[in-house]
């Protein structure tokens, strides 16, 4: 049930639109929201509800910021400086509110994972969902990247190289399907690729292909060059590994586009308030394999108990419905107010 008639403010801040909803049952909490990847800048009208996704917020008597960010794509920087600024905002505007959530899904839940790290003084707790919770590079370097120069071995000329996208690449439904024909004239090679990436069809290959591609460059003209280097992975579960691995390409990593990778944004694993991460069973873009690299992360940094990962079972990127949300919210707020710190595993 919708909250009932929440008093709404847009803006702009630096250049990053934002939207702040308040409800008339606002029981001094604030929700921090930080929004996924977008290839178009975010903007907010005042009029007309939020989406459901963020409804659990508002309906629990949460005040809920988000900033559209002042640049779009891999826009971690600027979430990170965007969302902080919204909140001061924020505390300006309303007072110090009780308590400060941070939330957002896949780049926001990265941005949220960073936010936690960064800022432990102004969140009590955090609820990254479908985010990618690891090291920027590794992580694209493992999917993102292996996946473009795997698809290149097999199906040569057929997308940009992945270290020199031309700057006017786009993204279309006529490039996904020309893909997706390349895919379906080799089904061996299509089979170990999707086997590779752990994507179940050929459809969604082609579709992350085309994605990818527009990722890459998107990062190379952010972070001035290629931060990816692959001269010493071994791709292995592959059909004719020998042959595949003496005839990928190989590339090597730019120095100053690798430091921006690491910059924006290697985790630390240090963790000093409570962090609920939620992923779906099977993500085509961000594979249930990734998050588990924070429990890594925190177990070094003597963080372990201070996160928490959860799934749900569903298909598809972000397919976290509103109900487990809000599910996994009020167990974040009681595992914050009574230190009642939640089962990993399937979601109860």
């Amino acid at each position: 049930m919708l909250a009932s008639e929440p008093k709404v403010e847009t803006g702009d801040l630096n250049g990053a639109r934002f939207r702040i909803d308040i409800p008339a049952n606002w029981t001094g909490g604030l929700v921090m929201y930080c929004h996924g990847y977008s290839t178009e800048p975010t903007t907010y009208k005042s009029e007309g509800t939020l989406g459901e996704r963020l409804l659990p917020f508002l309906n629990a008597g949460y005040a809920v910021a988000q900033s559209g960010y002042s640049a779009h794509g891999w826009a971690v920087q600027e979430a990170i400086d965007d969302t902080q600024a919204l909140r001061r905002y924020f505390v300006a505007r309303c007072g110090r509110p009780k308590e400060t959530f941070i939330t957002g899904h896949s780049m926001g839940g990265f941005t949220t994972m960073a936010l936690i790290e960064k800022y432990p003084k102004d969140y009590d707790a955090a609820l990254p969902l479908c985010g990618a919770l690891a090291p920027a590079t590794w992580y694209k370097l493992r999917t993102t990247f292996d996946g473009r120069v795997l698809f290149d071995y097999y199906y040569p000329g057929v997308l940009p190289s992945p270290v020199d996208v031309p700057k006017g690449f786009e993204r279309s439904k006529e490039l996904e399907s020309k893909v997706l024909v390349a895919l379906e004239s080799k089904p061996v090679q299509a089979d170990a690729l999707r086997r590779y990436t752990l994507v179940h069809t050929n459809q969604e290959l082609a579709s992350n292909l085309v994605f990818w591609t527009y990722q890459l460059m998107d990062i190379q003209q952010r972070s001035g060059g290629n931060p990816f280097d692959n001269r010493n992975t071994i791709y292995t579960n592959l059909p004719e590994s020998n042959a595949v691995n003496d005839g990928v390409a190989r590339y090597a990593a730019d120095r100053r586009a690798a430091e921006y990778q690491k910059t924006f944004y290697v985790p630390t694993g240090r963790l000093t308030r409570p962090m609920l991460a939620v992923h779906t069973t099977y993500d085509p873009l961000v594979p249930a394999w990734i998050p588990s690299m924070y429990g890594v992360l925190a177990q070094d940094a003597g963080s372990a108990e201070m996160f928490v990962l959860q799934y749900v079972k569903h298909d598809g990127h972000c397919q976290i419905m509103p109900d487990e949300i809000d599910r996994a919210f009020h167990q974040l707020k009681r595992w914050k107010d009574v230190g009642e710190r939640p089962s990993n595993g399937l979601q109860q």
